[in-house]
């Protein structure tokens, strides 16, 4: 007789409990044992609970290779929700098994757990084990379906395949192999969500590189973190009569009471600075768009900007030839706007401009406006805005940016797609490539450097450990799969893209994770988290424009400034919008912070313990700096990002 210790933890969270039957199979490599009810005094699986009991088998089972979990009626209770952590299991021996669960499991049906010790593919040799991940891959392929949104769009993940899924089919096949696979990304335990990063076409489950189990479950504290920010400030919009009105601003101060309540450091710093030069060009450093800036060796045709227009600028010991050989001229080039649709707010025509910015370095490190063309066509409608024009002439040039709807939405995304590069997604090679290396006080570069390079050691640890040969990256045909799917759906086959389609060597494979775990952390923290603290004072980012742009100088008075600006209920609906997305959700796992314990084996845990420390000098040394800074850069510090989209 052989007896064997079962702990199940069942997950601490809102109606993780079940009053169904469980039960186990040990599926080990000299046998399996009978199917065995987990049953005490009690209630068994209440949320929050560690239980523990015993499997007797006739013989010893060798090493276990499964365990298999039977969901099952109660009596006459209907069938319910279980969100099973974690099972170990005691052999005979001593020797200690973990399978991690870490998911929801629905309804009646058998859910197969592999232990911790995770294997690629070509590690696993057993008939039983090369068809338990066979069948996890079909599962999951019959689960996650692609999408066509739209015609050159990327894929999206169809939410509607997971509401299709039978909950009693007989594998709820769970566990996810070290290599990582293509889901939507949904957060780790209790929650989960969908959604696509902003200037990243594919929704990926960034933790895949851990083996994390994606849930297709939002959580209950993310949900009442949600409700609770939105439903005080739109009531309070509401009473006041602000969501109703569709005129314009009276003046601009009146703008300064929507959010009283919701001042941050920032928002009320970008109140008093916002039509500031100085602060324009910091916002292209460190903003919520920190990514537009290229550095120019020589002015393109369509901005004919002349040395006689910079001279006052500049000043007498310079000139623009001479600040563009020192690699001190920058441009921020909106051309993908030229050709977008646009839309009608309150039954208005709205308007969008694409312009063409120019900026320079100036010997004190301050990044500043030297000219502003709103139309990629010069010409004589097409005037070039200049710091020496008129005050409201110079603010309204600075103050032009898109609402484009969702026509726009949809152009933006397929002609960006279209353009968009590996270069592009890896910070490293961007910053290179747009010759940004060298600005001084570019806090969102020193910064985003130091994450990328802490995730970039984190990953080499790891890949390093499960692929010790490039041979190993190569024969792993699920990885090469995955990688395949990236490349075609995601990235719609474009070979100009510069994306792999397949991986050859552990150094590709270590680049291509980082950067799909820094993109979906750090940079969406990066442009996602300031959204309310750079637009709550609306003038500083207009969410559309009810006026065409300016075809001459000289025109513009404080009327025509506010008559172009949004009205008031569109202001207020899209400071709403700022707010909820910029909100630090109630049930936050911060970067590298990874409470489900998918790892049993003793060198990954170091990785993530020293993947953890190197997070958190980092977070000491940024906060250090900021100390010394007029306006704090806090959206990079690791404690503030997400593991991953988590709105």
């Amino acid at each position: 007789m052989a007896v064997y210790r079962v702990c199940v933890t069942t997950g601490p969270y809102l109606m993780a409990g079940t009053l169904d039957n469980i039960s186990v199979t040990l599926v080990g490599t000299c046998g399996e044992s009978p199917k065995q009810l987990l049953d005490r005094m009690g209630r068994d699986f209440a949320p929050g609970t560690v239980r523990k009991y015993k499997v007797c088998c006739s013989a010893d089972l060798g090493e276990l290779l499964l365990l298999r979990l039977h969901k099952e009626r109660y009596a006459f209770f209907s069938k319910d929700s279980w969100y099973c952590s974690r099972i170990c299991v005691t052999a005979p021996d001593g020797t200690v098994s973990h399978f991690p669960c870490y998911q929801w499991i629905e309804g009646y049906c058998t859910t197969e757990l592999r232990p911790g010790t995770a294997k690629t593919i070509c590690q696993d040799t057993l008939p039983l084990l090369l068809d338990h991940r066979k069948r996890e891959l079909q599962a999951r392929q019959e689960c996650y379906r692609w999408k066509i949104y739209s015609p050159g769009f990327p894929r999206m993940v169809d939410v509607s395949s997971f509401e299709e899924m039978e909950s009693d089919k007989k594998y709820a096949l769970t566990k996810m192999t070290p290599c990582a696979k293509m889901t939507p990304y949904t957060d780790q335990g209790e929650s989960s969500g969908n959604r696509y990063l902003p200037g990243f076409p594919m929704k990926v489950d960034i933790p895949s590189l851990l083996h994390m189990e994606p849930n297709i479950r939002y959580s209950t504290t993310k949900t009442a973190s949600l409700l609770f920010n939105a439903i005080p400030a739109s009531l309070g919009m509401k009473l006041r009569g602000l969501l109703d009105r569709k005129r314009s601003w009276k003046k601009l101060d009146d703008i300064r009471n929507i959010f009283w309540c919701h001042k941050t450091f920032t928002s009320e710093y970008v109140t008093e600075h916002w039509c500031e030069d100085h602060f324009f060009g910091y916002q292209y450093l460190n903003g919520v768009n920190p990514v537009m800036l290229h550095c120019l060796s020589s002015l393109p045709s369509k901005l004919p900007v002349t040395n006689d227009m910079m001279a006052p600028l500049l000043g007498p010991d310079t000139c623009l030839q001479t600040e563009l050989e020192r690699r001190n001229i920058f441009l921020a080039d909106y051309w993908i706007l030229a050709d977008v649709p646009v839309h009608c707010l309150n039954g208005r025509q709205q308007y969008v401009a694409a312009p063409l910015c120019l900026l320079w370095l100036n010997p004190q490190g301050s990044l500043m406006p030297l000219a502003i063309q709103l139309r990629q066509t010069p010409g004589p409608e097409s005037p070039i805005f200049l710091p020496t024009d008129c005050d409201w002439d110079w603010l309204l040039a600075k103050t032009w940016v898109t609402s484009i709807g969702r026509q726009g939405l949809l152009y933006l995304m397929s002609t960006g797609l279209a353009h968009f590069t590996y270069t592009n997604f890896c910070l490293p090679d961007s910053l290179r490539a747009r010759g940004v290396l060298a600005i001084p006080n570019y806090h969102y570069r020193d910064d985003g450097l130091k994450i990328w390079g802490a995730i970039e050691s984190f990953v080499l640890e790891i890949i390093g450990y499960y692929y010790p040969s490039d041979m190993s990256v190569q024969q792993d045909s699920e990885l090469q799969a995955w990688v395949g799917e990236i490349f075609a759906q995601a990235f719609l086959g474009r070979e100009n893209s510069g994306f792999p389609s397949r991986l050859c060597t552990s150094g590709e494979l270590v680049k291509f994770l980082t950067a799909i775990i820094f993109n979906c952390s750090a940079q969406h923290a990066a442009v996602n988290s300031g959204q309310h603290d750079f637009g709550a004072w609306m003038p500083n980012a207009p969410s559309s424009m009810r006026k065409p742009p300016p075809q001459t100088k000289g025109t513009t008075t404080l009327k025509s400034y506010l008559d172009t600006l949004p009205e008031v209920n569109t202001t207020c609906n899209n400071l709403l919008l700022f707010w909820l997305v910029s909100q630090e959700p109630k049930d936050q796992r911060p970067l590298g912070t990874y409470p489900d314990e998918h790892f049993t084996e003793e060198a990954p845990r170091q990785s993530i313990a020293a993947f953890q420390s190197c997070l958190a000098q980092i977070s000491r040394d940024i906060r250090e700096r900021n100390q010394s800074l007029a306006l704090p850069y806090t959206y990079l510090d690791p404690p503030l990002i997400e593991n991953s989209v988590s709105i």
